[in-house]
């Protein structure tokens, strides 16, 4: 098969995932501790380049779906899957793969959500519980779904990504 008619396949089969795994999971995926199942599929990269647009793709069309936080979360939100994709792309070690997207997801949409949540109004919550709280969901979806996931393509992989 053609090079890139597969790069082009992966990217969309990765993004309808993405969009599958997080419309009917909806209400844990958009709040101030949100678990996204299909953030899960952030340890793709680490298989296939092809996973870094599908997940981006994926990400955006999902938060427009389901986004409580309007337009700077779609973009932004989106942009922070687009980042951490990429370097869980680079990361050396399969163990270390999930560790972009809860870094870059804690602080870039804890800070989406306090900001967009509360703007200039001073509240007794700080911007690290926000951060914290989508660390959190980060940590279960990446390393308590992703990881597993890993070790699931590691005996497949000749079959899924050639």
């Amino acid at each position: 098969m053609n090079k890139k008619i597969l790069f082009l396949v992966q990217s969309a089969l990765i993004a309808a995932i993405y969009v599958v795994l997080t419309l009917p999971f909806a209400v844990i995926s958009t709040d101030y501790l949100q678990v996204r199942i299909s953030e899960a599929l952030t340890v793709l990269p680490f298989y296939t380049p092809a996973a870094i647009p599908g997940l981006f793709i994926g990400c955006l069309l999902s938060n427009i779906f389901v986004s409580k936080f309007g337009m700077v979360d779609i973009v932004f939100g989106s942009l922070a899957t687009l980042i951490a994709a990429f370097l869980s792309y680079k990361m050396p070690k399969k163990i270390l793969v999930p560790i972009p997207p809860i870094i870059v997801n804690a602080v870039i949409v804890g800070f989406l959500i306090y900001y967009g949540t509360f703007g200039n109004i001073k509240v007794n919550t700080t911007l690290f519980v926000f951060m914290g709280g989508v660390g959190l969901g980060q940590l279960i979806a990446c390393y308590g779904l992703g990881y597993p996931l890993m070790l699931i393509i590691d005996k497949y992989k000749n079959y899924i990504f050639k």
